[in-house]
């Protein structure tokens, strides 16, 4: 009797742990959204510096949320923002908010 409840209380926990971790990867892709759309805002601008800035937490938070729940197209992202980033230092504002811009198309085609 004791096996069963202690088996059940497992399974009940398991099934905790992964819900809670889609909704980590879901919270982390919704962060990476924004700080990608504000790294776009900031391309619009010609603010260099922002995109970077924006593009790295982006980055950041693209990168929690590929590692809680793997994306084809969030490694899609990650490698815009990475450009994005790489761009944004060099003082390429126009060149790295169109990377930003591709990392929102592959954020926004992450079904969770």
């Amino acid at each position: 009797m004791r096996g069963k409840i202690f088996s059940g209380l497992l399974a009940g926990l398991f099934t905790l742990s992964l819900g809670l971790t889609a909704v980590a990867a879901e919270d982390h892709k919704a962060e990476a959204m924004k700080h990608a759309q504000a790294a776009v805002d900031s391309g619009q601008k010609g603010d260099a510096i922002g995109v970077a800035q924006h593009a790295e937490t982006a980055k950041t938070h693209a990168t929690a949320a590929n590692q809680a729940n793997p994306n084809p197209h969030l490694d899609a992202a990650i490698k815009s923002l990475d450009s994005a980033i790489e761009h944004g230092n060099m003082g390429h504002a126009e060149i790295a908010g169109k990377a930003a811009e591709e990392a929102m198309t592959h954020l926004n085609a992450v079904k969770q």
